[in-house]
């Protein structure tokens, strides 16, 4: 522990420029995690043909990806206090490598399991760039500029999720699929496995690539400038707060926090991932309706440079939360209840639809907002406390299944039911949640 703490460098020594260099590396980072996360909005319908799912069984998509969050983010921060920043996120590149080749075999068989298994893999190594990220950009720089600085992380993240679906689609579909999509229920069954495995089998190429750029950017990012840096260091003030803490579990404001984080990544990955079936439910052809999670993506980015605008000048971080959680409330009930069918960038849709997407605007703060929130104070639990936060990725895992379920017993259009309670949580957490600092309703609260 002392030769990592020894190698590490104070925040307030940095320099403007290794600031700088340090936040470019991060969004680098940023952009990574967006392009291998968001390809999954494109992987779930393509999966349901190729390996014949139900709606439920194409959700194990994120399942599979995000449960590894919950299972690797504590052992993540063991890992990093062992290894340091660098080390750490180099094994983290290496196990997404890996996951990415896991793949190959996984098309060779036309094994949704063993795709299931490589998608793990890759969550598990992301887990770990998580871990080391998020702290790493909250502590670079002023406190009340830290929801400024995440929105920028967004921007790098939401900009390669709008891509990673159109290039993936690009790769392994072709023009001539939506007839072949069409054809299936006709085909014998030997003309439809061979139909199958040859789609099946178009990943391979792709995520060869991804998996040898992968094991090399772990070598790159271990041997980058990017500085150690001690994200636990405490003022006297804190240390003080924290005196009588003993674990995690007595910062109300960290737990309340994660719990919102599980549930603001789940309503995130639920208006991104499902877009692309709710579309085919008003009878778009895949093909068309590939482009719909990037609409999603850019409404997203839009509210990220609004944020990088406004936060602190015209409106504070917390308000900014506020705001959002209410706008995806509202949002929620306008999916399910209007009708009525409208032409808008060359798609012919009911207007529901655009609703979905306007979704990505309501979400596109609200990690920004409850990260400082949730870390405010912890001190030396800080590491501890962002493992407890990428634990609650895991929502991208859950509630997608949640979705999945209520579109198989009702319908697509209602399952959206699944955002309201998770809004309504958010709008209490950036309300009042994010400002206890006891269980104890006896004990004050403080802002």
């Amino acid at each position: 522990m002392s030769k990592i703490l020894t190698a590490s460098v104070e925040i307030s020594s940095l320099t403007k420029k290794d600031t700088i260099i340090s936040i470019f590396i991060i969004g680098l980072l940023f952009f990574i995690f967006g392009f291998v996360s968001w390809v999954n909005a494109i992987l779930i319908p393509y999966f349901k043909i190729a390996c014949e799912l139900t709606h439920f069984k194409a959700y194990l998509v994120t399942f599979a990806f995000y449960i590894s969050y919950f299972i690797m983010s504590v052992p993540s921060s063991f890992l990093l206090k062992k290894t340091g920043f660098k080390k750490g996120m180099m094994i983290g590149f290496w196990a997404m490598s890996l996951g990415a080749f896991i793949f190959i075999p996984a098309a060779l068989t036309r094994t949704y399991e063993v795709f299931l298994v490589g998608l793990f893999t890759i969550g598990a190594g992301l887990s770990i760039l998580q871990t080391a990220a998020n702290p790493y950009i909250t502590v670079l720089g002023p406190k009340e500029r830290a929801a400024q600085r995440i929105a920028v992380m967004g921007i790098f993240n939401k900009g390669a999720g709008i891509i990673a679906p159109l290039i993936f689609a690009a790769v392994i579909l072709r023009a001539t699929d939506t007839d072949l999509f069409a054809q299936l229920a006709t085909m014998n069954a030997e003309e439809k496995d061979n139909a199958l495995d040859e789609l099946i089998r178009r990943v391979i190429i792709p995520y060869a690539c991804v998996g040898t750029v992968l094991f090399g950017l772990g070598l790159v990012v271990r041997y980058s400038p990017l500085p150690e840096i001690n994200a636990e260091q405490e003022t006297p003030a804190v240390a003080e707060a924290n005196r009588t803490r003993k674990t995690i579990f007595q910062f109300p404001h960290l737990i309340l926090g994660a719990v919102g984080i599980f549930l603001h990544v789940g309503t995130q990955v639920i208006a991104i991932d499902t877009i692309i079936g709710y579309a085919n439910s008003m009878n778009v052809p895949l093909m068309e309706a590939k482009s719909f999670p990037s609409y999603t993506l850019f409404a997203t980015i839009c509210g990220y440079i609004l944020g990088i605008i406004a936060i602190p000048k015209y409106i504070s971080q917390v308000n900014a939360l506020r705001l959002c959680t209410v706008l995806g409330t509202a949002l929620t009930l306008l999916i399910i209840y209007t009708h009525g069918q409208i032409t808008f960038l060359g798609h012919v849709t009911d207007v529901s639809i655009w609703f979905v997407v306007l979704l990505g605007l309501a979400n596109s703060l609200v990690w920004a907002g409850i990260w400082p929130l949730a870390l405010d104070g912890l001190g030396r639990f800080t590491k501890l406390g962002a493992s407890i936060m990428i634990m609650g990725l895991c929502g991208n895992a859950i509630l997608p299944l949640f979705y999945g379920w209520l579109a198989d017993k009702f319908d697509v259009r209602q399952a959206y039911w699944a955002l309201f309670p998770c809004y309504l949580y958010l709008v209490f957490y950036a309300v009042y949640g994010h400002r206890v600092r006891s269980w104890s309703l006896q004990e004050k609260r403080k802002e």
